[in-house]
């Protein structure tokens, strides 16, 4: 057990700090966009992104932090198992909700018939019609990470309730020292 407890956690964290900077780029790119083009579907879709970019700016902090105590071998309260867990398991839950409310407010699977995605009150010109699938399809890469993010979190969550239940250390050390 001792490689499997010194070397998942820095990967694990790695690709959970990872997608949240793709998850972060994407949703500020769509609130950018949103605001300046007053292009929101609807007040519901933009509190969601910004939900999103909360969740993102969140886990990118704390993954780097994490994963820098990790490398650092910091004995800390915040460094801790018990610390980790709790943030994992804000963490999976932040991400569960966002992902399961996109879903639910999205229409469709398929980004290839836009009939009610968008107000087609709206007056659209060519070019803005374009924009509108791809924003379909930047939406569906928003709920995926999201889903990734989730998944992510209980994987890390998972490991970490398994490695504390098969080891026999004190769960006030920390990871790796």
């Amino acid at each position: 057990m001792p490689y499997i407890r010194a070397h998942y956690h820095p990967f694990l964290f790695a690709f959970i700090t990872v997608c949240a900077m793709a998850e972060l780029g994407l949703t500020a790119f769509l609130i950018s966009d949103g605001n300046e083009n007053h292009s929101w579907p609807d007040a519901r879709y933009h509190s969601l992104m910004i939900l999103f970019e909360f969740n993102a700016v969140w886990t990118t902090v704390f993954g780097t932090a994490y994963m820098l105590w990790i490398v650092d071998g910091a004995v800390h309260v915040l460094a801790s198992i018990a610390s980790s867990i709790i943030w994992l398991v804000i963490t999976s839950a932040l991400w569960g909700a966002a992902a399961g409310m996109l879903h639910q407010m999205r229409l469709g699977g398929s980004c290839t018939d836009l009939s009610g995605y968008f107000d087609e009150s709206l007056s659209c010109d060519p070019p803005q019609e374009l924009s509108s699938l791809s924003k379909c399809r930047e939406t569906l890469t928003v709920e995926a990470l999201g889903w990734v993010e989730f998944g992510f979190c209980l994987l890390a969550l998972l490991a970490t309730c398994l490695w504390l239940r098969t080891s026999k250390r004190n769960y006030h050390s920390s990871f790796y020292v």
